[in-house]
């Protein structure tokens, strides 16, 4: 899909990845739909990014996933690509997992997502097709230790995702996934529990930063090229570079 002229939500766009995808779809001609809890950090990037909106949602709550596409759709009048990447991480042994966090994780990672692509796909019906994007990640190839409820929530987005591609495809509704790698952003410093001594980079699921066969860190805006990749080729998987040297 080309992404002049076309409507985009971003999840998560009040910084990192989400941020850096909201600003290049805007340069190449996307009115960009930001959402995240921060209504003040997104009416400071609205006011950069001409023809966007801000929507103000907890994704992690499926009411707030609901009402926010309706919310879109309402001012645009049509919804052409979702971008679910609001997530959130964690560092536990699967011992030490905690369930009410492991619970709301899932609420955020999996359940929110899966919330706005049901939202999203009588719209997309109707309109003769769209493109649904959802972030994974690198982990979900990887078996790391520490990482293993972080990792079987985007286990199981993998999993909706690519099943729902399929289940929609007569419809004309593209859903795909973009797995970024080890990226430079705060989204490990906000994650859950702790991570163990001798873990490099800035996400779950870094692995030794000791170890020189390890792909380098990327920045969210080469991350943003990617997920730009993702819609205009309407792949099923899109690999970071650093994911492709593997």
């Amino acid at each position: 899909m080309e992404i002049h002229d076309k409507v985009v939500i971003i999840t998560g766009a009040s910084g990192g990845i989400g941020l850096e995808t909201a600003r290049l779809l805007s340069k190449n001609g996307a009115s960009v739909a930001l959402v995240a809890r921060s209504t003040d950090k997104l009416k400071a990037i609205s006011g950069t990014l001409p023809g966007s909106f801000v929507v103000t949602a907890d994704m992690s709550r499926e009411s707030d996933a609901r009402s926010m596409v309706k919310s879109v759709h309402d001012h645009y009048g049509r919804i052409d690509v979702l971008i679910n990447n609001a997530g959130r991480g964690m560092w536990n042994s699967a011992e030490s997992t905690d369930l009410d966090q492991y619970r709301g994780m899932m609420d955020l990672n999996v359940f929110g997502p899966l919330a706005a692509m049901q939202a999203v796909i009588p719209f997309m019906r109707k309109q003769g097709g769209g493109v649904i994007i959802n972030i994974s990640s690198g982990v979900s190839r990887m078996f790391i230790p520490g990482l293993s409820a972080y990792a079987s929530t985007k286990y199981a987005l993998n999993a909706i995702s690519l099943t729902a591609r399929a289940e929609l495809a007569s419809d004309n509704i593209r859903v795909g996934i973009m797995l970024p790698g080890m990226t430079a952003t705060d989204f490990g410093k906000n994650s859950l529990g702790t991570r163990p001594a001798g873990m490099g980079g800035s996400a779950p699921g870094s692995p030794p930063a000791a170890r020189p066969d390890m792909p380098p860190v990327e920045t969210a805006e080469m991350v943003a090229e990617k997920i730009m990749e993702a819609i205009r080729t309407e792949s099923a998987e899109v690999l970071a570079n650093s994911m492709q040297r593997r």
